[in-house]
């Protein structure tokens, strides 16, 4: 089999994945994720015309998240549990199907079958090599569309990938919005018009980007509400000698429900990667066995699980892990008996943890020679817009006097290749007069060095996760509001980096705010069309990233 795949940075050649995903997702993989994304298409245009009747199905809203969601880069690469999603798919459709001629002869808006997309009549096939013929015939390959339109087409469909994995996040805390799926809906079932005009796609894809800025502010709402508003909080690096779970990914419930389970068991749990904003929420870091941060960004985990400081070095059996969201790779043999998934997360022939029920990944800890105890280095995070406009005042009046000369927001997701390093050097060559904002997984680049404060106010504060990019952005209105001028008029600067479907709807969020002169990296998207990207430029003045010490010129300039 062959396969196509371009929807993250790191793309095979900066081109295109076409035998074997760089994320290591299989062929196999992908056409059933294509799949499942062409009938994410279907339930998208049937659940709009139900809406436009006045029928709305809650099952077919929380499907089009996960199903989207699922189909993240790093997130699900286990075949079984793809193919439950194509069977929920068909189930989906078929009463959106029942509702819509239902609802149809009670309604003035028009429903002709005559007239469905072939992502609604499309029909999975029964067996599996069938199935994956099948998959040929609708992925990017057999998109018969002009090479533009397919361009803003993916940026749109890759902006409805990372606002669903959001929303996902907002709905498994409580929270929700009618408006968002309405829009995905919406959105989904523009995507089956292979001859839509550019400037209506275009139009589509920034106000994927403003209905995203809702969802930030659900999830910021979510978070804040259920773990209280973050606090400016060192966290230890150090491990404790003894049985020990690490968890990585996003989820900051499942991470809570593991808390409460391991409580009194003598288990330390540590957070690694997207993870470490977790320890400056009241509601986790009450936790007393919340021990500390483990490693760096996803893409040194296969080297960081492979190395846990264990107590008996030579049984190399130190710790458990737990995947909660995106940013899983393949687990080595050396850790794959003690990785555990949950929620969308799937790798095939690891334990999967249904409903937070934590009992197998407790057991396993427990049956682990545990950790040996290392030495301590602190890394600070906690600093949300709550904490950080509480400083507003202080901000407002270094600014004035000159003590700050310029805000640089260096953020995103990190990842594998060599070019990264730019974010490094970026942040060692910023001067002592500046204050750099952080957040996502790019920070471990440079969160470990010592910054130093202006006035008291540290030089480097921490945001949070990609999950928290609503507070930079507060953070940056408040500063508008404050100088009385808009967010382009501020001494700031926006230098991003990039990754996966999460960072394309924050870009389009940001591009939808008239946000202008940001520089994206390492690589700008294979999936831009020349065209396409020269729109981009010329409307937003979008930037590569070219050399540290040019850009930060550029930018102080």
């Amino acid at each position: 089999m062959d396969m196509f795949c371009y929807q993250c940075e790191q793309t095979a050649r900066g081109k295109g994945c076409d035998y074997l995903g760089i994320c290591g997702k299989e062929p196999e993989v992908a056409a059933l994720q294509d799949i499942i994304v062409h009938q994410a298409k279907g339930v998208g245009y049937l659940a709009h015309q139900a809406r436009r009747m006045g029928r709305v199905d809650d099952g077919a809203d929380r499907y089009v998240l996960e199903a989207l969601f699922t189909t993240v880069t790093n997130v699900n690469f286990d075949p079984e549990r793809l193919l439950h999603w194509i069977r929920r798919g068909s189930e989906v459709r078929d009463r959106l199907l029942a509702i819509c001629r239902e609802a149809a002869g009670r309604s003035a808006t028009p429903f002709d079958e005559a007239l469905l997309p072939a992502s609604v009549t499309f029909r999975p096939a029964a067996s599996r090599d069938e199935l994956l013929l099948q998959a040929s015939t609708i992925g990017i390959r057999a998109d018969k569309a002009e090479e533009d339109i397919r361009s803003l087409q993916q940026l749109l469909l890759y902006g409805l990938k990372g606002l669903a994995a959001y929303a996902e996040h907002a709905l498994v805390l409580g929270k929700q919005d009618e408006t968002i799926f309405a829009f995905l809906h919406e959105a989904l079932a523009a995507l089956n018009n292979s001859a839509a005009p550019l400037g209506t796609l275009l139009e589509m894809a920034m106000r994927c980007g403003q209905v995203n800025l809702r969802c930030m502010e659900l999830l910021d709402e979510a978070h804040t509400t259920h773990f209280g508003h973050p606090a400016p909080t060192p966290v230890p690096t150090a491990l404790k000698k003894g049985p020990a779970i690490v968890v990585t990914g996003h989820d900051l419930l499942d991470l809570e429900a593991l808390l409460q389970q391991t409580e009194g068991k003598g288990i330390n749990v540590y957070t690694h990667g997207e993870m470490l904003p977790a320890h400056g929420y009241p509601g986790l870091k009450k936790y007393a066995h919340l021990a500390g941060h483990y490693g760096t960004a996803w893409q040194n985990q296969q080297t960081e699980f492979d190395n846990l400081p264990a107590a008996i070095l030579f049984d190399n059996l130190p710790a458990a892990i737990l995947f909660t969201t995106n940013c899983i790779q393949q687990p080595r043999d050396s850790y794959r008996d003690r990785t555990f998934t949950s929620g969308l997360v799937a790798w095939p022939g690891v334990t999967h943890i249904a409903n937070r029920d934590f009992a197998p990944l407790i057991t396993k800890a427990l049956s682990l020679e545990g950790l040996q105890a290392t030495e301590d280095l602190s890394l600070l995070t906690g600093c949300g817009h709550h904490a950080v406009l509480g400083l507003a005042d202080r901000v407002v009046a270094a600014v004035k006097s000159g003590a700050i000369r310029h805000f640089f927001l260096v953020g995103g997701c990190d990842g594998a290749r060599p070019g990264r390093n730019y974010y490094t050097e970026l942040a060692r060559q910023i001067p002592q007069d500046c204050v750099i904002l952080t957040l996502a997984c790019g920070k471990f680049r440079f969160n470990h060095m010592d910054f130093g404060t202006i006035g008291g106010i540290p030089r480097l504060l921490d945001v949070g996760q990609c999950n928290d990019a609503h507070s930079a952005i507060k953070i940056a209105v408040a500063l508008a509001g404050a100088f009385d001028c808009s967010v382009n008029d501020l001494p700031l600067s926006l230098v991003l980096s990039w990754y996966e479907q999460k960072a394309v709807v924050i870009l389009l969020s940001l591009l939808s705010l008239g946000i202008k002169g940001m520089r994206l990296g390492p690589t700008l998207p294979a999936f831009l069309s020349p065209n396409v990207l020269k729109v981009l430029v010329e409307k937003f003045d979008l930037k590569p990233i070219t050399t540290p010490s040019q850009d930060l010129a550029a930018m102080l300039a």
